[in-house]
């Protein structure tokens, strides 16, 4: 399938109403038509990896056609100068998460990227580096127990920043590393008394919707299963 025919195929989802819907969660873009998520995912497999109209795709605009590129490049020809174009690029919560959660996090660059945008000013850049330390937390199986520290350590330096879609990524990642194993769950929630005790308005809630989580039964008795 051609970039055209691919755009084409795209924009015949477009529906108003759909769009409206989108933007009432704030996913909003200066181009949407509203496609599916998982019309997306069926479309990707058809494509297959694809560099270059991955490359196409994200500068077309067109927030569904962005999230198709980052369903379908091959992380093994992404480039750090690649990571950090596309990350300025980002303008809503979705398309963020979509590209940290279906390519960023398979590069080597991942853990670093996690790291640096944590320290960034713009909303969603810093959104962008808790969202890939969330990623990385369900993806990376041979990621070490001492990198994850790392990100707690990171995750409590930045847990006072109260705009809204970075102190919710700030959350995900927490809950992500404390549901990777018993370890990482008690140093988790050490992490999210520490946030608490700390006194921030975003800290308190970071920390009170972590700990609901992480304490649940049903989180620690599956985190005792895998033992």
């Amino acid at each position: 399938m051609t970039y055209r025919a691919i755009l084409q195929h795209l924009k015949s989802y477009y529906k108003p109403e759909n769009v409206e819907g989108m933007a009432r969660f704030g996913i909003v873009s200066k181009k949407v038509y509203g496609v599916p998520t998982p019309a997306l995912r069926k479309l990707a497999r058809e494509i297959g990896k694809d560099h270059q109209l991955a490359q196409r795709l994200w500068s077309s605009g067109v927030l569904d056609a962005r999230a198709l590129a980052a369903l379908i490049d091959d992380p093994a020809q992404v480039t750090e100068e690649q990571m950090e174009a596309w990350v300025l690029d980002f303008d809503n919560w979705a398309t963020c998460d979509a590209c940290c959660s279906n390519l960023f996090d398979r590069t080597p660059f991942a853990h670093r990227k996690a790291a640096e945008w944590s320290r960034r000013d713009e909303e969603y850049v810093k959104r962008a580096g808790f969202a890939l330390m969330a990623a990385l937390a369900v993806h990376d199986k041979k990621a070490s127990e001492a990198q994850f520290g790392r990100f707690l350590k990171i995750i409590e330096r930045e847990s006072a920043d109260d705009r809204n879609f970075v102190k919710k990524a700030v959350n995900w990642a927490l809950r992500q590393i404390g549901k990777r194993n018993l370890a990482l769950n008690r140093k988790a929630i050490q992490v999210a008394e520490r946030i608490r005790a700390a006194g921030s308005r975003a800290g308190r809630w970071i920390a009170a919707d972590a700990l609901r989580e992480l304490r649940s039964e049903a989180v620690q008795q599956r985190l005792r299963r895998t033992l």
